[in-house]
């Protein structure tokens, strides 16, 4: 499926096709900046068990956190099948307070230019959007460059996708997942 992307910079109008990833593509080998402002490598992360990498809109909303939540929970249960990792627009900052404020315990990336979302071919909307939140009694301004769709995908240990997700619902997505991982078992 290609996905076009287009957007308007100034007065210059640009479109990109992208094409969305499917099961049994390989996924790109991205490097992004973590909520501690670390380089993380998928390509370091390869090779022990499958990764799950959700794209989410926004650090802070709803339905982010219950989708976050969800998989905080089921990794602190001692479930350590698959690792996570998270991926927005969000500024690093953001995301710090984002794991600290719901004490999240996997990575989350930040992909301000929406460049990690082109390569899996997840749409975004480029443009800054800042919502105000309370973080430890302190009312903050989360900034973010670009909104992402809310897509999951499961990279196998080999480094392709086993499984694509482009319709998440956040309350649903870790069961959906888990789902796909007891199927291939």
């Amino acid at each position: 499926m290609k996905i076009w992307i287009i957007g308007l910079m100034g007065c210059l109008i640009w479109a990109q096709a992208v094409s969305a990833l499917e099961a049994g593509d390989r996924a790109p080998l991205f490097t992004a900046v973590d909520q501690d402002g670390k380089a993380w490598v998928l390509e370091e992360h390869l090779g022990a068990k499958p990764i799950v990498v959700y794209f989410y809109p926004a650090a802070m909303t709803g339905g982010c956190t219950k989708q976050a939540c969800s998989y905080r929970d089921y990794l602190e249960a001692g479930n350590p099948d698959f690792a996570v990792v998270g991926i927005s627009g969000d500024a690093v900052q953001n995301l710090k307070w984002f794991q600290t404020s719901e004490k999240l315990n996997f990575p989350l990336l930040s992909d301000p230019g929406g460049e990690i979302a082109g390569q899996f071919g997840v749409s975004f909307k480029p443009g800054e959007q800042t919502i105000t939140r309370t973080v430890d009694g302190v009312e903050v301004n989360l900034i973010r460059s670009a909104t992402t769709a809310r897509w999951t995908f499961v990279i196998q240990p080999d480094g392709t996708v086993g499984f694509k997700s482009d319709s998440v619902k956040p309350a649903e997505d870790l069961k959906t997942v888990l789902s796909f991982l007891s199927a291939g078992e």
